[in-house]
């Protein structure tokens, strides 16, 4: 994935997720733990469901992660002003597909690929992705 491709999800707009760089995040080497940035991806994941879907799904639905691939290209550090900035390429059934690029200012420290499964909120078992969600997630002429 070429570091521009995460805007290329046709519709799909990216959601900048802002991150604070904490102390807890550092690592022995004296930058963010690699661990650290799949914590970032979930939570700019969320950030973004809870953003963008209506307040119905949001209360009967829940998300884990399915798998992530992810490409780290740099270091952060303590200070850093970093975002997560985060494009749902598709969604299919009860999985939904995202790209995350995390960013210091327009450097790309990491890219990740990541899979997820939506999950009914009370019964914890998996639940079909509504076809109504399309409009919110790929509204027509973005």
């Amino acid at each position: 994935m070429s570091a521009n491709a995460i805007l290329e999800a046709p519709g799909a707009a990216a959601f900048n997720h802002p991150i604070k760089v904490e102390a807890a995040d550092i690592d022995f080497m004296g930058h963010v733990n690699n661990a650290r940035y799949l914590n970032w991806v979930q939570d700019a994941v969320l950030a973004h469901w809870r953003g963008i879907a209506p307040a119905e799904d949001v209360a009967s639905k829940a998300w884990v992660a399915l798998k992530h691939e992810i490409t780290y290209r740099k270091p952060a550090f303590l200070e850093d002003d970093v975002i997560a900035q985060t494009v749902l390429e598709r969604f299919n059934g009860a999985r939904a597909f995202y790209s995350t690029l995390i960013k210091r200012g327009e450097e790309v420290l990491a890219e990740v690929q990541s899979s997820w499964c939506c999950i009914d909120a009370e019964t914890l078992r998996p639940a079909r992705i509504g076809e109504h969600l399309r409009e919110f997630f790929f509204p027509k002429g973005e």
